[in-house]
């Protein structure tokens, strides 16, 4: 059972790999939910609903979210002997 608490921004920002900046940017652009208790905060709820809801999602520009694309190169053929 997960428990849900708030965590600090730098702490979303460490839980996800991505800078504080680019943590505060998702809130900013409405991707994340926050709430603000002396500084802004998000529940493990929210940061686990997030990471459900934006699978295979390309966050480069956050004004304009795409599905996630993969060049035709970086496919991989799985051979009858089962390698790739």
């Amino acid at each position: 059972m997960t428990v849900n608490r708030l965590h600090a921004i730098t702490e979303v920002a460490e839980i996800l790999g991505i800078s504080k900046n680019d943590a505060y940017a998702l809130v900013r652009h409405d991707h994340l939910k926050a709430l603000k208790l002396g500084r802004l905060k998000v529940s493990t709820f929210e940061l686990e609903d997030f990471m459900k809801r934006n699978v295979n999602k390309d966050f480069s520009y956050l004004n304009n979210v795409t599905d996630l694309k993969f060049p035709q190169n970086e496919k991989k053929t799985v051979h009858s002997n089962n390698q790739v």
